[in-house]
Formats: structure tokens, C-alpha cells, sequence
């Protein structure tokens, strides 16, 4: 086992999805079995308008020859364990190189940097992963009364100590994972609920809004931007208990099952279609919002 890099763009020919899988050529087979049950971190070329860099970690669970096309082979991402960064890393930062695995003797970058699958060191990927993960400005949930003393401020959950451990037990906990998904999903929707349309902030500048998974954690649904809806309380228990839904092209579903369509409009903006985020990546996905019809929403 070992820690890698998997290079991704959206507009790559291959048929990657990164909280799923991975295709990639037989070239790199020797590289990804390497990674096999370990920790990989997704890296956006800088070559890219607008590169995220460093943009999210996850755990190869099974590399597999693609059934649906010759030579090519797929990592497929253990359920769960995928994750966007709260904070995306650049290939350099004001330090340097961050990942000092692809400079060469010479401390210049090597040719190893272009490469679409590499190895790289425990310490390069706990301090991209520390970089990344870093949410000291994160996002505080909407409370309806601030618990902490005056001059007091909300402190993250340490996560230093889950980087600290051996890469056998690495792992992200659960609230830490929930803060991250939070911040990057209210962010892509700028605070705003993505069906009524309403952006509330309270007295503590604490957004209302609260980050809806559109397939579930306990039914392997990722913490992905795209598995994300920002949601308001009323409107976020109507979703997931199956009330409201979303078509493929953000019209808002309302089940036959609700006892007071009336005020079920009333939450609803007035265009009938969910806000989205601009960035393209960042919407919700097709294959997340059928699960949810298939699923949850009642009909």
C-alpha cells in the first residue's frame, strides 16, 4: 500500500468519476495497484484555467479491468471515503513546491509532475491533506442561541491527530467530514436555500441554510459538492423524507403524498427551478438526483 496522486480534469476524454472511480490506462497499473486500499489525492493540472490543484483525497477499494472498453482499467473508490477539500491546494504556494516529491536533485520540478498516476511521500500528502482540510474559517451552523461566553470563539474539531496516525488507520471523522461538506456546500450555493431561494443570516452571521446530501451517508452517498443541495431546515426535511425531489433539469418535484400542497408551493420559488452553482462541477449531478427519485422521493 501506498499513498498517490491521481491526476483529473473535467474535460478529460476518460470516463472518470472521482467519489466512484477512476479509468485509467494498463501503463499505470503497477502505480494504482500500488495505492490499493490506501489514500490518494486528486490533483488538477496547473495548465488548467482556474485549477483547483490539490482538490480532494480518497481510498482506492479494488482496481478492475474496464468491462466496457479494452486496455483501459478502473480504481474504484471505496464508498464514503472520498472528500473535496475545504480549501483546494495550489502546486505552489509561497514556501514553494508543496509537493517536494517532484523536484529532482537540483530542487527543480522533475518530469515526474507530468505524470497522470505517482506515488507520493507520507509527509507531501499530510501536508497537502493538512492544507486542504484546514477549515479554521469554516462556515458556523445556524444555532438559535450562541453557547459560547463572549470573546469566546467556535473552535473546529481537531483533525491534526487523525493526519498524526499510520496510514493504516487514517481516516476523516464523521464530524469533521460533515463541517468540510457544510462549508464547500454553502459556499457553491453562496448561502442561499437551492429551492425557496431565501438567503437568511442570523444576528451571529450564521447562515440559515443547512447542506443536504441528495444521496445519503448510510447509503454511500459521497461528500461531494455534487451530492449536495444547500437546503433550509423546512426544506431540507421535506427531501429527505421524500416530499420534494429534483428532475434531471432542477425542476422541484412535489410528491402527490403531501397533506398541504399549498404551502408546500409557498416554500418553492416562483421559477419552479432550483438555484445551482455556477460552477459546472459543483451542480448537482444527474446520477445523484435519480437515486433520489428512485429512492426517496414518494411519488
Amino acid at each position: 500500500m501506498g499513498y498517490g496522486v491521481f491526476i483529473h480534469r473535467l474535460d478529460s476524454r476518460y470516463d472518470d468519476s472521482p467519489a466512484e472511480r477512476y479509468q485509467f490506462p494498463k501503463q499505470y497499473l503497477g502505480r494504482v495497484q500500488s495505492c490499493l486500499g490506501d489514500w490518494i489525492i486528486y490533483y488538477e493540472p496547473r495548465k488548467i484555467a482556474n485549477s483547483r490543484g490539490y482538490f480532494a483525497i480518497a481510498k482506492v477499494e479494488m482496481v478492475i479491468p474496464d468491462p466496457s472498453e479494452s486496455g483501459m482499467y478502473l480504481a474504484l473508490i471505496e464508498p464514503g471515503s472520498y472528500l473535496d477539500f475545504a480549501n483546494p491546494v495550489p502546486f505552489r504556494d509561497s514556501s514553494g513546491v508543496v509537493e517536494q516529491g517532484v523536484l529532482n536533485e537540483q530542487g527543480e520540478i522533475s518530469g515526474r509532475a507530468q505524470s497522470a498516476v505517482r506515488p507520493i511521500s507520507a509527509s507531501d500528502f499530510q501536508r497537502i491533506v493538512g492544507l486542504g482540510l484546514d477549515d479554521s474559517e469554516f462556515l458556523l451552523p445556524r444555532i438559535d442561541k450562541d453557547p459560547f461566553p463572549t470573546g469566546l470563539s467556535e473552535v473546529p474539531e481537531p483533525y491534526y491527530d487523525e493526519l498524526n496516525r499510520t496510514r493504516e488507520s487514517f481516516t476523516v471523522s464523521r464530524i469533521v467530514r460533515d463541517r468540510i461538506f457544510r462549508r464547500n456546500v454553502l459556499q457553491a450555493y453562496s448561502e442561499r436555500c437551492a429551492i425557496s431561494g431565501l438567503k437568511l443570516i442570523n444576528g451571529l452571521g450564521r447562515a440559515e441554510v443547512e447542506a443536504a446530501h441528495i444521496r445519503p451517508v448510510e447509503a454511500d452517498g459521497p461528500d461531494i459538492v455534487s451530492n449536495g443541495l444547500a437546503l433550509s431546515g423546512t426544506v431540507h426535511w421535506l427531501f429527505d423524507r421524500g416530499l420534494l425531489s429534483l428532475s434531471d433539469d432542477l425542476k422541484v418535484l412535489v410528491s402527490r403524498q403531501v397533506n398541504d400542497p399549498e404551502s408546500i408551493q409557498a416554500l418553492i420559488n416562483k421559477s419552479g427551478i432550483a438555484f445551482s452553482p455556477k460552477r459546472s462541477f459543483e451542480r448537482p449531478h444527474p446520477r445523484f438526483l435519480q437515486w433520489h427519485r428512485e429512492n426517496r422521493f414518494k411519488q
